[in-house]
């Protein structure tokens, strides 16, 4: 299926988006913004902003959305981590830093200690910080350590409306474990703003996306991000529709009306995409 002329972007590339590929890769850095091919990588990268990609660059999960490499086991944990977080913070002069990981079903916490200590990094390194976390199987405690590190925003997506989750998303998530997730974040700490996203142009209908909306905003999300998804590779799922840039401004409303503090809906929106702008 041909891609409609509003989702046609910039190739990436010149002088600071190679400046800030080199000094990533030379840190042993990961971002989400080359992991998951997402196709806002010039626009923020040339801003000097990024979506750092933590506990490794293989996820033990396989869902069929997503292009980032899969297996039974992820890499093993870089305890230099969080200290590297902090220097690309300090030198990209970062005033607010997202931080996403892969999931890691093979380690006892599922990484959330770790993800902790990058979270306290990126504070002392004077950053506001987004955690967009994995759902942990559901586990309180592991929750509980990532909310202790008090990041300003923790998100936390759902994907997709509630009828598509088991084609898009490994069988280990679960619409309503996301959904708990979000719950409990509020219940450990009300001050913490949470998050979620929803992909659209997989055959959702519009009643199922509002019905999503609400189910969101009974979990006590504060923000969420609306986007099209786009097909990263022969693999994953294929493009059921794409969406018109008036239809995500429609559903931008409709949210903004239900009760949402703040929404960003668009053809090449995802979770991270002008993610200082929410707080």
């Amino acid at each position: 299926m041909p891609k409609p002329e509003w989702l046609k972007v910039k190739i990436a590339g010149g002088e600071e988006f190679n400046q800030i590929r080199n000094t990533l890769r030379s840190s042993g850095l990961h971002t989400v913004c080359e992991e998951a091919l997402c196709p806002n990588i010039a626009e923020c990268w040339e801003s000097k902003t990024a979506t750092f990609l933590i506990l490794g660059s293989v996820c033990t999960r396989h869902c069929a959305f997503c292009a980032v490499q899969s297996a039974k086991k992820g890499q093993a944990l870089d305890a230099q981590e969080p200290q590297k977080i902090a220097g690309a913070v300090k030198k990209f002069g970062l005033r607010y830093a997202v931080l996403t990981s892969v999931d890691r079903d093979d380690l006892p916490d599922f990484g959330a200690a770790h993800f902790a200590e990058c979270i306290k990094a990126a504070n002392a390194a004077g950053a506001k910080v987004e955690a967009l976390i994995p759902d942990f199987q559901g586990n309180c405690d592991c929750l509980q350590k990532v909310v202790e590190a008090q990041p300003a925003v923790i998100g936390h997506n759902i994907e997709v409306v509630e009828r598509l989750q088991h084609a898009a998303r490994d069988a280990r998530a679960g619409y309503g474990q996301s959904l708990n997730v979000l719950k409990n974040v509020k219940k450990l700490n009300k001050k913490i703003f949470t998050k979620s996203s929803i992909m659209l142009g997989l055959g959702e209908t519009r009643e199922e996306v509002l019905q999503a909306m609400d189910d969101l905003l009974s979990a006590g999300v504060d923000f969420l991000t609306v986007g099209q998804y786009l097909q990263p590779n022969k693999q994953c799922l294929p493009v059921v529709e794409f969406i018109e840039p008036k239809k995500f401004n429609e559903l931008k409303e409709i949210a903004l009306q239900k009760g949402f503090r703040r929404v960003i809906a668009g053809p090449l929106v995802r979770s991270s995409y002008k993610a200082d702008e929410m707080v």
